[in-house]
């Protein structure tokens, strides 16, 4: 299973580590107002908000309640020529070259008080900026490729069969789609294609999120009319995948108890906070999902690869299921919070015995029946 681990990428002072610090619900990064606070990435592993864990915890009698997590990296502002080694230069880029995805923070609100490396706030530059510095890199990286020798692929790919014709297509399909200015996640490649383009570890080939930081009353204005902000600051490209926060805000939540949280969230007409919502693009960007299990011992969500079948599913438990698997006994959630659990389940018939080639489904309710 890939590691689910998200990187949080932009130019100084644009709020990474405001964000940060609420993601956290603790101050653990340092917010400074000047460039490069952050030299080492800060990292924090975060729940996935889950309310569904709560209601099995009721009903299968349990106080242990384990969620499924996203690990954030606070990464060091990005500034241009990076690529080249400015600011923080290859440092920046060999942490961001360890997480799954990228998440790109831009600044939209304005405060004298906080300088901006370019001294204008405009978040399209800001993120062409940072995505030229990564096509830049990842241009670097293909030019160190020894296009006459293939790269020997992993036991687990062995089904692919990559010679020199094959890797050099490759190679010149990403080095003309860079050159152009467009990220390797935009290039369209066959399947196979984009296996071994994945041994290449280009930035631009990772999932990108993209997160405005907006002030108290911009979210207001944001709140009124989505449509309309984010056509006033000409944002309009990015209306089906963007976030848009008060990172200031969501660290004043996460430190306030229940009552206080929901009075502030009322009083912006936000249903939760967003951090909620981030967490759960960043859980989705990587085509990840939960499958869940609930006993007397414990409530627990587990991370798998939509599309996973159910011994890979049972992997995730224990290596050795896999190997030993002999069936699944999967109910929905619905029925089993209905139903008061598996024994009221398996009495109405709710529950299916489900073998090698069921493809595990988000809030499965699973035991894993195994031959160890």
């Amino acid at each position: 299973m890939s590691k689910l681990s998200i990187g949080i990428v932009g130019l100084p002072n644009v709020g990474k580590s405001t964000l940060f610090n609420a993601l956290l619900k603790k101050q653990v990064a340092l917010a400074a107002n000047y460039p490069f606070a952050t030299i080492e990435p800060n990292v924090g592993v975060v729940d996935v908000p889950d309310q569904r864990l709560k209601k099995l915890a009721e009903v299968v009698n349990t106080n242990v309640i384990i969620p499924a997590v996203v690990e954030f990296y606070d990464i060091a502002g990005l500034v241009k020529g990076a690529s080249q080694g400015e600011g923080l230069g290859n440092q920046f880029l060999s942490h961001i070259r360890e997480v799954s995805a990228i998440l790109y923070v831009s600044r939209v609100f304005e405060d004298g008080d906080i300088i901006h490396v370019h001294e204008s706030v405009d978040p399209n530059r800001d993120q062409e900026i940072v995505q030229s510095e990564l096509i830049l890199a990842d241009l670097q990286t293909l030019e160190k490729q020894n296009e006459r020798k293939p790269p020997v692929l992993p036991p687990s790919l062995s089904h692919i069969k990559l010679d020199t014709p094959t890797w050099q297509g490759i190679l010149t399909k990403l080095k003309t789609h860079l050159n152009a200015g467009s990220p390797a996640r935009t290039l369209s490649l066959h399947e196979d294609e984009l296996i071994i383009a994945k041994q290449l570890n280009l930035l631009t080939l990772k999932p990108v999120l993209h997160l405005f930081n907006i002030s108290e009353n911009q979210l207001r204005e944001y709140q009124a009319d989505p449509k309309a902000f984010m056509e006033t600051h000409n944002l309009s490209a990015f209306i089906s995948s963007a976030i848009f926060l008060n990172a200031k805000l969501e660290s004043d939540l996460a430190g306030f108890n229940e009552e206080e949280a929901q009075s502030l969230l009322a009083e912006y007409k936000l249903e939760e906070p967003g951090l909620n919502t981030l967490i759960k693009h960043a859980y989705n960007a990587l085509g990840l999902m939960s499958f869940l299990t609930a006993g007397e011992k414990e409530v627990r969500a587990w991370t798998i690869m939509r599309g996973m079948r159910a011994p890979q599913a049972a992997a995730v438990i224990h290596t050795d299921f896999e190997k030993h698997f002999i069936k699944a006994d999967i109910v929905k959630y619905q029925d089993f919070i209905e139903l008061g659990g598996w024994f009221g389940a398996r009495e109405k018939g709710k529950v299916i015995s489900a073998g090698r080639d069921y493809l595990v489904q988000e809030g499965d309710i699973v035991e894993f029946k195994v031959n160890v």
